[in-house]
């Protein structure tokens, strides 16, 4: 049997599993609340909120984005081990402070925080709407990238057996019926074997390559051989760039909307504490893993392009599992490991994205069992307009990272000042988000997406500081 083949029936047997697990998380539901929905109760112990927040941190773009941009750029990536420890770090300035208020006040939403620090004020309204329409944004950019990862995914590991748009169209419909289901129990426990499976099948492959190869000295002087651009040290630009992407993943990375769930779903705030203790030590075992299959396949891998560069792990797994039936299985245990993980990411997306359009964007009450039927209905839409867009493909699945961490990370004073701050004001916060916005979107339009290697997200961010402190200083 072929490694085609053996992907399509290991596929099958996968999805399978997933609507048995969709079943047990639709009886496991206490109530139809938005609580119990998007926070499955607030339940989430230590062991699956780390393996829930580990398969949604790693997704689509960790798995198919970073080798390809590392296969892209050269060593210069492995900075990307950097910035996913920056996320963990700024996680203990948000989450420390941000729990016990979700706790206390009952938040379902990331909008409920801005309603409980800003409601009073009249441009608390304002401020809610901006911040909501940027994590939507971001949401669906995310959920775009996910279903072109699962499309690259399938498509090239069963050896077109499935195509790409059907990969997308199959998948999303899966994702869909589990999640409206089952809700974020389903999301969870789907998680948490989605993310087993990945850890174990990224370390088996890059033994495998770096092994071949005869170590990483070896890869290191073949990469020189085809590419010795790939192994220069880096300019003072580059450098810059570096700094940049740490500020800009490790900030906006927080803000996540399912990221904020996590913390609000959590069982207890000891759970949560392990869990992020957990999630400190996955950048070494899985962003460090990734970044070395894409350098490994630039020798393998000569001549692919912009966009094909993002299809270097299901080449590297076709071209592995025709060593023998051993190898094969291995290559099978990566696949899902893969797919999993992007899967685990675009469920988490659409339910975050559904309840930020239903409850902070269309003002459905968080009680009521209504607004998880409208959220439902949101996220069908959201999910069908999402395959549209992926049915094309026209960047890379960094370049889409890049674009949603632009405009995400404008929310971050509204969280983490706001939080440490009390004299932070809803006007201010508002000013500052605009500001940021019409920099960042401004900059991108018509002049780079850099300047002097810094992103023009970041950029944002600092005029989008200023006018806080600015508004601030002339209020008082």
């Amino acid at each position: 049997m072929s490694f085609g083949s053996v992907g399509v029936l290991a596929l099958c047997i996968y999805l399978v599993g997933l609507v048995v697990v969709a079943e047990f998380a639709r009886r496991a539901r206490v109530d139809t609340t938005p609580a119990d929905h998007f926070l499955a109760g607030r339940g989430l112990g230590t062991f699956v909120l780390f393996l829930t927040l580990y398969a949604t941190a790693y997704s689509g773009n960790s798995l198919l984005g970073y080798p390809g941009e590392a296969y892209r750029r050269g060593f210069s990536w492995i900075m990307a081990t950097g910035f996913m420890m920056s996320i963990i770090v700024m996680f203990h300035v948000l989450a420390p402070k941000l729990r016990p208020l979700a706790v206390r006040h009952g938040f379902v939403t990331p909008g409920d925080w801005i309603r409980h620090r800003f409601g009073n004020e009249k441009a608390g309204k304002p401020l809610l709407i901006a911040i909501s329409v940027l994590m939507a944004i971001a949401l669906g950019n995310f959920l775009v990238a996910q279903l072109v990862a699962m499309g690259h995914v399938t498509s090239e590991v069963t050896g077109g057996q499935v195509p790409f748009p059907v990969g997308v169209i199959g998948l999303a419909a899966m994702i869909l019926m589990y999640e409206t289901l089952g809700g974020m129990r389903a999301v969870a426990w789907t998680d948490s074997a989605q993310g087993l499976l990945m850890a174990g099948g990224l370390l088996a492959l890059l033994i495998w390559l770096v092994g071949e190869a005869g170590g990483l000295a070896a890869v290191s002087q073949a990469i020189g051989d085809v590419r010795p651009d790939a192994i220069r040290v880096p300019d003072a630009k580059e450098q810059a760039n570096w700094a940049s992407t740490i500020v800009l993943l490790g900030t906006a990375s927080v803000v996540y909307p399912q990221a904020i769930q996590r913390i609000f779903a959590a069982k207890s705030g000891a759970s949560l504490k392990r869990a992020f203790s957990l999630m400190t030590f996955m950048p070494l075992t899985t962003t460090l893993v990734v970044t070395l299959i894409g350098l490994a396949a630039i020798p393998r891998l000569a001549g692919l392009g912009e966009i094909q560069a993002d299809t270097v792990m299901p080449r590297l797994l076709a071209s592995w599992a025709e060593l023998g039936p051993t190898q094969m299985l291995l290559a099978v245990l990566v696949f899902l490991g893969a797919l999993a993980a992007i899967m685990s990411t675009a469920d988490s997306v659409l339910l975050s994205l559904g309840s930020v359009i239903a409850v902070d964007l269309m003002g459905g009450d968080r009680d009521r069992p209504e607004t998880t039927q409208l959220a439902k209905r949101v996220t069908a839409v959201a999910m069908v307009v999402a395959v549209g867009v992926a049915l094309m493909p026209r960047l890379t699945l960094w370049s889409l990272i890049e674009l949603k961490m632009e405009l995400l990370i404008q929310a971050v004073p509204a969280f983490l000042i706001a939080l440490h701050w009390r004299r932070l004001s809803a006007l201010a916060a508002l000013l500052g988000v605009a500001a940021g916005t019409l920099v960042a979107v401004g900059a991108s339009l018509f002049i780079a997406r850099r300047i002097g290697g810094i992103h023009v997200g970041v950029i944002g961010l600092a005029v989008n500081t200023a006018v806080v402190l600015v508004v601030t200083a002339l209020r008082r």
